[in-house]
C-alpha cells in the first residue's frame, strides 16, 4: 500500500538545531572554524529538495584541528574519568531536549521513518548514560607476583585522538557510540561524517557547544571535519597521531582502512557489511517471527549493516510462513519518512536504487524467483525516484548475489530440512555480523548460540537481527571487521592497557629463578 504524505515543513527544526543555509564544515568542539571549501549540498532523500550547503573543510582546516586536538589531549586526559563521565551526562540531557527535532533531521536527510529517527537519537541518548557509568568502571587486574614483596596490576590509558568516520545510515548514533565512550577514557575525538548527511552531524556540534563551554572544555576535545575523502580521506587514515580509527561503512571501505592503518601499525575498529539472517524453526512462534522479520528486513529501507537479508525457514512451515510475509508486504506503506503512518521511506540515492535493480536482475539471472515487490516508485510524492518496494525472493544460499550485501529491503527466502543444514547455511556467507533463530525448542536455541552454531558476532533468540541494545557490545566477524563497539567492555578499545609490578622489598629477586650477580 502506497501512501503519500503532504510536504513536512521542518524548517522551524531547522532553525532551533542551528542550520544555517550555508554552514561552515569544521569545528574543534565549542568554536566553528570559517571553512571555504567547495560547497557540499545536502538533498532530502523523500523529497529531493536541498536542505542546506556546507563549506566543505580544507587539509589546512584538518591541520588546524590535529593541532588543538593534540594540545587539548594533554589537559583532558588527566580531568578525573568521573568528571569527564559528567559532561558526558550533560551532553545526554542536550540530547534529550533536542530529541524531536534532531530526529526531524535525521529522517529528513537521511531517509528513515521518524520513529527510527527518535531510536537513533535515543540510542546517543543511552550511551550517554552508559559511558557515565563507566567512567567510575576503568577497572584493571591485580594478579600475584612469583616474586616476593611485589605487587602486580594492569591499568588502562587513553590513547589520544580518537577518528571517528560514520556512514550515512545512522548519521548521529554510530558516532555517539565511539565518542561518548572515548571522552570518558580521556581521548579526545575528531568525527568525520558522511558527505550524504552533513547536516546531521553540524546538529550534533551545535547541541553540545553549551555544555562545553560552561564546563571551560578546552578547544579540541570533541572535532568535526565535513569534506571530500579526496582531501583528508587516505591522508587521514595515514597520520600517525590517531592511534585509533574506528571507521564504520562496507567491507570493501573497511579494506582499505585497515591497509592504510595497518601499515602505520595503528589501531582499527572496523564496523563492515552483514549478511544476516533468520532462522524459522519449525517449532517457531510464527506471529512473533512475522514481526521481526519484516522490522528487520524493510526497517530503514533494507539500509541497516543488521538488516535482515535472508530468511531460512524450515521445509514443514515453509509455504505458510511464505503466504504470511507475502501477505504482510503487501500491507507495508511506503511515503515520507516523516508521515507517521508510513514504515518504508527511500533509499539514500539513485546509486542505491540502481544497486537494487542490479540485484534482482542478477537474481533472476541465477534462477531465483521474485515473490513481491521490486519497483521504484513514481508519480506525486515519490519525485525523488528513490522510493522502491521491497522485495521478497525465493532463492539459493550459494548465489553470487545472495553472498553479497545489497543496502536496500531485499529478503531472500531458502528452505531447509534439518537443523544442521541450517546453521550451514547461515554461516556459509563472508559476513557475520547479526542472526537469529525463532524456536521454542531449548535445544535447538541452544544449539545455535553454541561453538557449533552462529559464527555471528552478535546471535538472538525469538528476536531479530536488528535493534541492538547499546549495553552490549557490538560488532561482527569475518567480513564485518572485528570491532567492538558501544557496550560491555568496548571501553577497553579506547585505551592502551598497561601492567605495573612495583617492588616494595630491600631486594631485587628476578623472575624465572634467574641468578644475575655483578
Amino acid at each position: 500500500m502506497i501512501h503519500v504524505c503532504p510536504t513536512c515543513d521542518i524548517r522551524p527544526a531547522l532553525e532551533r538545531l542551528g542550520i544555517k543555509k550555508i554552514n561552515n564544515g569544521a569545528s574543534t568542539g565549542a568554536d566553528w572554524i570559517e571553512t571555504n571549501g567547495e560547497l557540499l549540498d545536502s538533498f532530502a532523500s523523500c523529497d529531493g529538495r536541498l536542505i542546506a550547503s556546507v563549506k566543505q573543510g580544507s587539509w589546512d582546516d584538518y591541520q588546524t584541528i590535529m593541532d588543538k586536538a593534540q594540545e587539548a589531549f594533554k589537559s583532558w586526559r588527566m580531568i578525573p574519568a568521573p568528571q569527564r563521565g559528567d559532561i558526558v551526562r550533560q551532553m545526554g540531557n542536550e540530547f534529550r531536549r533536542h530529541k524531536e527535532d534532531l530526529g526531524r533531521l535525521v529522517s529528513y536527510e537521511m531517509g528513515k521513518i521518524y520513529q527510527e529517527g527518535l531510536g537513533e537519537v535515543q540510542e546517543m541518548i543511552d550511551i550517554a548514560d552508559f559511558a557515565m557509568g563507566i567512567s567510575r568502571q576503568l577497572y584493571g587486574s591485580t594478579m600475584h607476583s612469583e616474586r616476593p614483596r611485589h605487587r602486580m596490576y594492569d591499568q588502562y590509558h587513553p590513547l589520544g585522538v580518537v577518528g571517528v568516520i560514520t556512514a550515512f545510515n545512522f548519521p548521529v548514533a554510530v558516532w555517539a557510540w565511539n565518542a561518548m565512550l572515548a571522552l570518558v577514557t580521556g581521548n579526545v575525538v575528531l568525527w568525520k561524517p558522511s558527505s550524504k548527511v552533513p547536516l546531521c552531524s553540524i546538529a550534533i556540534h551545535n547541541i553540545i557547544a553549551d555544555v562545553l563551554k560552561r564546563n571551560n572544555v578546552p578547544e579540541g576535545v570533541t572535532n568535526l571535519i565535513i569534506g571530500s575523502s579526496k582531501h583528508f580521506g587516505d591522508n587521514m587514515l595515514a597520520d600517525k597521531r590517531i592511534p585509533l580509527i574506528s571507521c564504520t561503512g562496507s567491507t570493501a571501505v573497511g579494506r582499505r582502512v585497515g591497509r592504510i592503518v595497518g601499515e602505520r601499525l595503528g589501531r582499527t575498529l572496523l564496523e563492515l557489511g552483514g549478511n544476516n539472517a533468520i532462522i524459522i524453526s519449525e517449532k517457531a512462534d510464527q506471529d512473533m517471527a512475522l514481526m521481526a522479520t519484516v522490522f528487520g528486513a524493510v526497517g530503514t529501507a533494507g539500509q541497516r549493516c543488521t538488516s535482515t537479508r535472508r530468511l531460512i525457514i524450515h521445509e514443514s512451515v515453509y509455504e505458510e510462513f511464505k503466504e504470511k510475509l507475502v501477505n504482510a508486504y503487501k500491507q507495508i506503506r511506503i511515503g515520507c519518512p516523516l508521515d507517521p503512518q508510513n514504515i518504508v521511506g527511500p533509499l539514500i540515492d539513485k546509486p542505491a536504487v540502481h544497486a537494487f535493480q542490479y540485484a534482482q536482475e542478477q537474481l533472476l539471472k541465477e534462477g531465483g524467483k521474485i515473490l513481491t515487490g521490486g519497483k521504484v516508485l513514481e508519480g506525486k510524492g515519490f519525485e525523488s525516484g528513490c522510493y522502491v518496494e521491497p522485495v521478497l525472493a525465493e532463492a539459493q544460499n550459494h548465489y553470487t548475489i545472495v553472498q553479497e550485501e545489497t543496502f536496500a529491503p531485499i529478503l531472500y527466502l531458502i528452505k531447509y530440512k534439518h537443523l544442521d543444514e541450517a546453521i550451514e547455511l547461515h554461516n556459509a556467507v563472508p559476513q557475520g555480523l547479526s542472526s537469529a533463530i525463532f524456536s521454542s525448542n531449548l535445544l535447538e536455541a541452544e544449539r545455535f548460540l553454541s561453538h557449533e552454531g552462529s559464527d555471528c558476532g552478535i546471535a538472538n533468540v525469538n528476536i531479530g537481527t536488528s535493534g541492538a541494545e547499546i549495553g552490549g557490545a557490538f560488532g561482527g566477524e569475518k567480513d564485518t571487521g572485528g570491532g567492538r563497539e558501544s557496550g560491555s567492555d568496548a571501553w577497553k578499545t579506547y585505551m592502551r592497557r598497561q601492567t605495573n609490578t612495583i617492588n616494595y622489598s630491600s631486594e631485587l629477586p628476578f623472575a624465572q629463578g634467574i641468578k644475575f650477580v655483578l
